[in-house]
């Protein structure tokens, strides 16, 4: 698994978060987050549990970590995907092909987001774990924001059917992020075929059914 989507700026060369990180993401991923108890992460890393509390203080501030980091990943990936094309529609295929572009660590990591998206409805008790669900909250306005404002810029400018751009973005996502609950690398759908599937129903939700003529879009500050 990459190491490279859960590492931080933060991140020195001697850490062991990042291997932490990805120990817990294979971890949640064979048998799921409730039945692993924290010490299996520390024996995989190869670390005893001293070393493990330094950085994370429980097994729920690591996976809140590990969501947030998933949700990062997706906002980058909508800014670089949409970045350079030149008008909403083409836009909008491109965000939702970068929504699929991804690596089998990143996979993983949007499978354990979606699977226990519910820890971030509720306060949590501890300090490091309330924060980085505020992170996460964060995230996700910030997400549903980028998709808000595309829409919004492909209605002013004739290419989409006018509707509530963020009840449409809220849709367009939930049919995105629901792929994780059920795609599994070794299955019969490729991740290139759900994609062309979900980049098409987005096309038809955005344009009500009847692609505008594209025109130039421009682009972000």
């Amino acid at each position: 698994m990459s190491i490279e989507a859960v590492t931080e700026a933060a991140d020195g060369p001697r850490s062991k978060r990042p291997a932490i990180l990805v120990a817990a993401m294979e971890r949640f991923g064979e048998v799921g987050y409730e039945a692993i108890k924290w010490s299996e992460v520390a024996d995989r890393v190869g670390i005893g549990q001293t070393a493990l509390y330094h950085y994370f203080e429980s097994k729920a501030h690591c996976l809140l970590t590990i969501m947030r980091l998933a949700l990062r990943n997706s906002d980058a990936a909508f800014r670089k995907g949409v970045e350079g094309t030149g008008d909403s529609l083409s836009a909008l295929r491109a965000a939702v092909r970068a929504a699929y572009a991804l690596s089998p660590g990143e996979v993983q990591q949007n499978r354990i987001l979606q699977s226990n998206i519910a820890i971030l409805a509720n306060e949590r008790t501890s300090e490091r774990e309330e924060n980085e669900r505020q992170l996460c909250r964060e995230l996700v306005s910030r997400i549903e924001r980028n998709w808000t404002e595309l829409l919004e810029e492909g209605m002013r400018r004739g290419e989409f059917a006018e509707q509530d751009a963020r009840l449409t973005a809220r849709n367009m996502l939930g049919l995105i992020v629901g792929v994780w609950r059920w795609y599994r690398p070794d299955g019969a759908l490729t991740l290139d075929v759900i994609a062309e599937s979900v980049e098409n129903a987005c096309v038809l939700i955005a344009t009500g059914g009847k692609p505008r003529k594209s025109t130039p879009r421009k682009k972000r500050s």
